[in-house]
C-alpha cells in the first residue's frame, strides 16, 4: 500500500513539486516520505572507496559512433593531441592516426602539373571569446605582386596542462603510415601503435599554445585572395605528394579507395615532446590541401594556373587516438592499489584510458540502514556520495573536472560483470528536478562532488536484496547525446578523449574529507 500510495502521490503531486523551492530538490521520487514523515535529518555512513585500473587502454576510433548516430553527431567530433607529465600521474602521451580518401577516384591533375605546396589544417578547440587581431595594410601577395591586406585573428587553444612550459610551444609532427590500418567498423584501442615511416617526416609545426585564421584581400576592390579557417597549419612535403599522387595519375593506386587505402595507407600526427599540455581537435574537420599548377593553352598561349585539391579526410576514415603512459616514479603506483575490500586512501581518476573509482557499500552501513528503516520507519529522502579533491596532493591551478559520470555494477557468482545507469537514471532521468551530479567549489581546495544515489539505495535499503557484489564506477566523463538529443546508452561517454585529471580523498580513517555516504531520511 505504502509503495502504491508514493506512486500515486508522484502523478498527482509532480507538477507541484517543479515549483517547489525546497533547497537540492533532485529529483520527483526524493520529494515523497513515506508515512508523512516532514523532517529530514542527514547521516553519514561509510562507504569503500578504491581504484579500478582500466589499464591504460580504452576503444579509440573516433568514428565507433558515427555509426549509430549519424555523422553530425557530437559523439565522434574530437581527438587529443599533446603531452603532459607530473608527479601524481606520470605522463600521458596522445597520437593521432588517419586514413585519407580522394575525393574522387582516377583525378585528372591535367598537363605537366607540379605540386606547389600540400598542407594540413588541425582545428583544435579555441576560446573564441578571446582573440588578438594584427593588420597589414601594406602587404604584398606574393603570387603576382598584388597589393593587398593582411588579417591575421589569433586565439588561445582550450588546453589542459602546463599550458606555459617552455612558453606554451609544442612541436607537432607528421608520418607516413605504413601499416594498413583496417576499415572503417573495426575496433581500435588505444594501445594500437601503427607502423610509420620514421625516418622521413613529412612535415613538422612548432605551436605556441595558439591557432590563427588569416584573411588576405585586395586593395583595388577588397576582394579576397587567400582566407584560411581558424586552426594549426602544418606545410608537409610536395616531393612527396607528387610522387604518392602526381605521377599515379591513371594508375591502379587511384582507381578505387579498396587500391589507395592499401597504396596511401594514412598520416601520423604526433608530439615531440614529452611535457607540456594536451589538447582537443575535430578530426572530421582536419584539411588536407594540395595546391597544384598544370599548363593550359587558351589562343595559343600556355599558363600555368593553381589549382587546389583536398583529400577527403571526413568520417569515411579510420580515426584513432594511441595513447602512452609512463607511471615511473609516480605517486599513483603507491596509492591506487584496487583495495575493493577496505578501500584505497587516495582515488586517482584520469580519462583516455587511465583510471576510474570504484565505490561500495560495507555491510555495516547497510545494516544500519535497513536497522533505520525497519525500526524506526526511516525513510530516506536523498542519498548521495560525496567525495572531496585532496589538497594534500592536488592543490594546483590545474583545472579541476565539471563532469564525471557514475554508473551502476553487479558482479553474479560466476564472476560475470553486468554494467548499466544508475537505478536513479533509469527511473528518474526525465525529470526536471533530477540532478545526478552537484558540484562545488571549483576554484578552491579541495573542491567536492556529490553523486545522486538514493533510487539505487533505497532498492538495497527497502527490498532486501543481496547487495554484495554491487558496486559504483565513476569516471572523469559525461554521458553522449544522439543526434535526437537522447541520451545514446550507458556505454557512451567522453572517456576516450576527456583530458582531466584528478586526485580524491579515499576511505582515509585519518582524513576529515574521507568519501562518504550521505543520507537524508525522515521519520514519523
Amino acid at each position: 500500500m505504502r509503495k502504491t500510495f508514493a506512486i500515486l502521490s508522484m502523478m498527482v503531486l509532480g507538477s507541484i513539486l517543479l515549483y517547489n523551492c525546497e533547497p537540492e530538490a533532485d529529483s520527483l521520487g526524493e520529494q515523497l516520505f513515506l508515512d508523512g514523515a516532514a523532517n529530514g535529518k542527514e547521516a553519514l555512513f561509510d562507504v569503500v572507496g578504491y581504484n579500478i585500473s582500466n589499464n591504460d587502454t580504452i576503444r579509440a576510433d573516433a568514428n565507433t559512433f558515427v555509426n549509430l548516430f549519424g555523422t553530425n553527431a557530437a559523439t565522434s567530433s574530437t581527438a587529443v593531441l599533446g603531452a603532459f607529465n607530473e608527479s601524481q600521474f606520470g605522463m600521458q602521451k596522445a597520437t593521432y592516426f588517419t586514413q585519407l580518401r580522394l575525393p574522387s577516384y582516377d583525378p585528372d591533375f591535367g598537363v605537366n602539373p607540379t605540386v606547389d605546396s600540400v598542407v594540413m589544417v588541425v582545428k583544435p578547440t579555441y576560446a573564441i571569446d578571446s582573440v588578438s587581431t594584427t593588420t597589414n595594410d601594406d602587404y604584398v601577395y606574393p603570387d603576382g605582386n598584388i597589393p593587398a591586406k593582411k588579417v591575421v585573428s589569433t586565439y588561445p587553444m582550450i588546453k589542459f596542462g602546463k599550458s606555459k612550459l617552455n612558453g606554451g610551444k609544442l612541436t607537432l609532427k607528421v608520418n607516413e603510415v605504413l601499416e594498413f590500418m583496417n576499415g572503417f567498423n573495426d575496433i581500435v584501442y588505444s594501445n594500437k601503435n601503427f607502423a610509420v615511416d620514421e625516418s622521413n617526416v613529412l612535415g613538422s609545426k612548432e605551436i605556441s599554445g595558439n591557432v590563427s585564421a588569416v584573411a588576405i584581400t585586395k586593395d583595388s576592390d577588397n576582394g579576397d585572395i587567400f582566407r584560411t579557417p581558424v586552426g594549426i597549419r602544418i606545410r608537409l612535403d610536395a616531393d612527396f605528394f607528387k610522387q604518392k599522387i602526381i605521377d599515379k595519375k591513371g594508375q591502379m593506386e587511384l582507381r578505387d579507395a579498396a587500391n589507395f587505402t592499401r597504396h596511401f595507407r594514412g598520416l601520423r600526427v604526433s608530439v615531440v615532446e614529452n611535457d607540456g599540455y594536451l589538447f582537443q581537435f575535430t578530426p572530421n574537420d582536419i584539411e588536407l590541401i594540395m595546391y597544384y599548377k598544370n599548363e593550359k593553352v587558351d589562343n595559343g598561349v600556355t599558363t600555368t594556373p593553381q589549382s587546389k585539391y583536398n583529400f577527403a579526410l571526413g568520417s569515411a576514415n579510420v580515426h584513432t587516438g594511441y595513447y602512452q603512459y609512463n607511471r615511473s616514479g609516480a605517486a599513483i603506483n603507491t596509492y591506487a592499489l584496487g583495495n575493493s575490500t577496505t578501500g584505497d586512501l587516495k582515488l586517482y581518476a584520469q580519462g583516455m584510458g587511465g583510471n576510474s573509482i570504484g565505490v561500495k557499500f560495507p555491510t555495516a552501513t547497510i545494516d544500519s540502514l535497513k536497522n533505520m528503516y525497519q525500526k524506526n520507519k526511516a525513510a530516506i529522502i536523498t542519498a548521495k556520495i560525496r567525495i572531496y579533491t585532496d589538497d594534500s596532493v592536488w592543490n594546483n591551478k590545474y583545472q579541476k573536472p565539471t563532469i564525471l559520470t557514475i554508473l551502476q555494477r553487479d558482479k553474479d557468482t560466476s564472476g560475470q560483470v553486468t554494467t548499466g545507469f544508475t537505478t536513479d537514471y533509469t527511473i528518474l532521468s526525465g525529470a526536471p528536478t533530477f540532478v545526478p551530479l552537484r558540484v562545488y567549489d571549483l576554484d578552491k581546495n579541495p573542491a567536492y562532488y556529490d553523486f545522486t544515489v538514493t533510487q539505487s539505495l533505497k532498492d538495497i535499503v527497502e527490498s532486501g536484496k543481496d547487495y554484495s557484489n554491487k558496486y559504483f564506477k565513476i569516471d572523469l566523463a559525461q554521458f553522449l547525446n544522439t543526434s535526437a538529443g537522447s541520451l545514446a546508452g550507458y556505454k557512451y561517454t567522453s572517456r576516450a578523449f576527456s583530458m582531466p585529471r584528478a586526485v580524491f580523498v579515499g576511505s582515509d580513517p585519518s582524513n576529515k574529507n574521507k568519501i562518504k555516504l550521505r543520507v537524508t531520511y525522515g521519520t514519523k
